[in-house]
């Protein structure tokens, strides 16, 4: 049995297929211009509605499609009441559309819940799904330290910890916009914190697993107006970012002590991150699983096609 995954968020357009044990994901970045941080959703929404009919065309170009039994789709960032994006209506659209032309059925999930199927999955962490466990969604929109637990065979988050404010993605990426680099700027920042020498770093306040970003832009602003340097400046806000999450996984390790974590979501692809966290150790996707895709959206549809 082999399913189809789509997911349209506000940063990336991607459609996926699984057959239980192995996948494809085909993806696109939504254009951003330069300087800018972001899109607004009417721009987000044409994006993917020009995106979407190539990406299937890719990913069927070699698959019969009487072989697709189901298809999944996110609708909305969380699994909560209140939680809305129209981009998330592209994507909805498509899926209804092949749900109903191929005469299979619809699955229907949050964008929160693929990151957390992909990232075990990648991880070959299946395992977690079945049992209680804790995630962080750590992405341009996102900044969550979640706790996991199975719901028949999807599985249900509830926010325990994260920031009160602005998330990591956006302290990254006005981070890369004060250095002139693309948006989004992950990838870029990573790389030039690779040339830091120093180790300076602000310690984020954190109580009860909850912390604010906003105050650390401007102490970014003001180390590289002080040193002038991209790359300590890049290094001096990922270790920021990296502290913050140590210290709310620490504590919430304290109140679920036993429990794994997993990181998922476009800022877990970091490496700076990932090795200030191994002494935890975490469960990490692969990168190219990190960021958003379709691909645990399918997993997910899979699953409780099965169940």
């Amino acid at each position: 049995m082999s399913v189809l995954g789509i997911d349209t968020s506000n940063y990336t357009t991607s459609v996926a297929l699984f057959n239980g044990s192995e996948g494809r994901n085909c993806s696109r970045l939504l254009p951003v211009k330069q300087g800018e941080l972001g899109l607004r959703q009417s721009d987000a929404v044409f994006a993917h509605i020009k995106s979407l009919p190539e990406l299937s065309g890719r990913l069927f170009s070699d698959f019969p499609r009487e072989e697709i039994r189901a298809v999944g789709v996110s609708t909305r960032p969380r699994a909560v009441e209140g939680s809305y994006m129209p981009c998330f209506l592209v994507g909805y659209s498509h899926a209804v559309i092949l749900s109903d032309a191929l005469g299979v059925p619809l699955v229907e999930v949050s964008h929160q819940q693929g990151h957390v199927a992909a990232s075990l999955w990648s991880a070959g962490a299946m395992e977690l799904m079945d049992q209680p466990h804790l995630a962080w969604h750590l992405s341009g929109g996102t900044t969550e330290l979640l706790l996991v637990e199975p719901d028949g065979r999807n599985v249900r988050c509830t926010r325990i910890g994260g920031t009160t404010d602005i998330s990591a993605g956006q302290l990254i990426d006005r981070t890369g916009q004060l250095l002139g680099l693309p948006f989004p700027a992950g990838k870029n920042l990573d790389s030039l914190s690779k040339g830091a020498v120093r180790r300076d770093f602000f310690r984020v306040k954190c109580s009860g697993g909850q912390f604010s970003f906003s105050g650390i832009q401007n102490k970014v602003q003001q180390y590289h107006s002080a040193h002038g340097e991209d790359a300590e400046t890049a290094a001096f806000t990922l270790r920021c970012v990296a502290g913050a999450v140590y210290q709310a996984t620490e504590q919430a390790l304290q109140a679920y002590p036993g429990l794994r974590v997993v990181f998922s979501g476009g800022v877990a692809s970091n490496s700076m991150l990932r090795e200030a966290l191994e002494p935890l150790h975490p469960v990490f996707a692969e990168p190219q699983f990190s960021t958003d895709n379709a691909m645990g959206v399918a997993v997910l549809a899979h699953r409780m096609q099965e169940g």
